[in-house]
């Protein structure tokens, strides 16, 4: 019975007349997948003629098993053969594998097949031969071959072929203060104005985390648009301002739903607006990387009661779901660096006192109870913005709401240790907002309400 133990064994008492007969092409897949695996590291002299023997096996995964540990002997004379398989093998996975094992070789011999696959018509096998020529990319052939890929019509072969040809700098980051500090004067600050005038007098690259929910499109009495195109256009210009003010490479989170704009007679059918998917491309153009989405579900007796007459009916064609989701869309300011990078930025003891312990929601579909309140018409409850704060930023951060309402994100991020500033225009909100964040919990916070002048003035006193 083969073991692993006894792959190992054989693999290195180089016993070459065992793997020719384990690996002969007529042997079963089961048989040939599990040597395959388990062979590990290999030696530099380990014989590839087993390997090489497989290439044509009629199952893919045996092909690509094959060309894999070919790969671990870094063999340049087994270029042409490899880059011959590549070319034949129908199997995209088996193909990207291939030319990822040519540029393990990590040799210059490997440039020109490279070069040749930067035409094929897969963007991952693309990709691949892209990483493998970027150790090369100081050498005029291979950087005159990636310059003609910077209009390639996939977007992530653009994204890696800019950064990597980009001039990397770090003279923007060394302008703004540190990465995991704010201003004093954006701390645990409501400003009562007008959300666009807030955002322009704030500086770039201010905030860590911003967390909202917009204002309906004409279902309330307190916003209304000249059209849908105009309310959506409004949402842009106010993200493509939170993306200037927020920190690189930091998150930004928004919940919105589909709305519904009642019809105008019987004689007229309703409106559904779907606003995550109509908003997501223009967020996407702005600069904005969707990271994640998730759905906010409600008990099914909040919801309003939209299939009434289907369920008198029964007709097709008259189905209306009862609405009991929100989405929840999880985005990142577009930056060349990993996420990892936001996480180093920080202390040991910040880190550690931000941790999300205990259990946790461990999939997109998060069940939580809506909230009300008598003052305004429509808030996210509490623990939604308490989840979000403690996923998407560390103690210490500043947090932003733009639409802030009564404050429920002020009143999550003192929760969890870090600042709020929020944006908000309606006076009887942010009173509200004031009483709850001053109250018996909170009086110890050093809070503020300022109109939009002393905000300015108060910038403009720390620069």
């Amino acid at each position: 019975m083969l073991t692993k133990a006894f792959i190992e064994e054989r693999k290195w008492a180089k016993d070459s007349q065992f793997f020719i007969e384990t690996l002969a092409p007529e042997n079963s897949e089961q048989t040939l997948r599990f040597v395959l695996e388990k062979l590990g590291r290999l030696p530099s002299d380990f014989d590839p003629n087993p390997f090489l023997d497989l290439l044509k096996h009629e199952y893919p995964n045996v092909r690509l098993l094959a060309v894999k540990n070919i790969g671990k002997l870094k063999d340049a004379a087994l270029l042409d053969v490899i880059a011959q398989f590549a070319e034949g093998e129908p199997n995209t996975t088996a193909r990207r594998e291939a030319i990822s094992t040519i540029g393990r070789m990590r040799t210059p011999k490997a440039i020109p097949l490279l070069i040749a696959f930067l035409n094929d018509p897969d963007p991952k096998v693309v990709l691949q031969a892209i990483r493998g020529l970027i150790i090369f990319k100081m050498r005029p052939e291979v950087q005159s071959a990636l310059t003609e890929l910077a209009n390639h019509p996939n977007e992530l072969i653009q994204d890696v072929i800019n950064q990597e040809l980009s001039a990397k700098t770090e003279s923007k980051q060394e302008k703004q203060p540190a990465h995991p500090k704010s201003l004093d004067a954006l701390k645990n600050v409501i400003v009562h104005a007008d959300v666009k005038d807030v955002l322009s007098a704030t500086p770039d690259e201010s905030v860590h985390l911003t967390f909202t929910s917009p204002p309906y499109y004409n279902a309330r009495d307190y916003t209304l648009y000249e059209s849908y195109a105009a309310y959506l256009q409004f949402l842009t210009d106010i993200f493509r301002e939170v993306h200037r003010v927020t920190k690189e490479g930091r998150f930004f989170v928004l919940n919105t739903s589909p709305v519904i704009v009642p019809r105008v007679s019987r004689a007229h059918s309703s409106k559904r607006y779907a606003i995550p998917f109509d908003i997501h491309p223009m967020l996407m153009q702005i600069g904005w990387e969707f990271v994640e989405d998730i759905v906010w579900v409600k008990p099914e007796r909040t919801a309003k009661n939209r299939n009434g007459g289907f369920f008198q009916h029964r007709k097709p064609l008259g189905y209306k779901a009862n609405s009991v989701s929100e989405y929840v869309m999880v985005y990142r300011k577009k930056t060349d660096r990993l996420i990892d990078w936001n996480m180093r930025q920080y202390d040991e003891e910040t880190v550690e006192g931000s941790l999300v312990k205990g259990d946790y929601e461990k999939t997109n579909v998060w069940h939580i109870h809506p909230a009300s309140d008598k003052v305004h018409p429509a808030i996210f409850p509490t623990d939604l913005a308490r989840r979000i704060i403690q996923f998407y930023s560390f103690e210490g951060d500043l947090v932003f709401d733009p639409f802030a309402g009564i404050g429920t994100v002020g009143i999550a991020s003192l929760m969890l240790r870090r600042y709020f500033f929020l944006a908000e225009q309606e006076g009887k909100y942010v009173q509200k907002a004031m009483r709850d964040i001053e109250g018996s919990v909170f009086k110890s916070v050093s809070s503020r309400c300022l109109n939009l002048a002393q905000f300015i003035a108060i910038l403009k006193g720390q620069k």
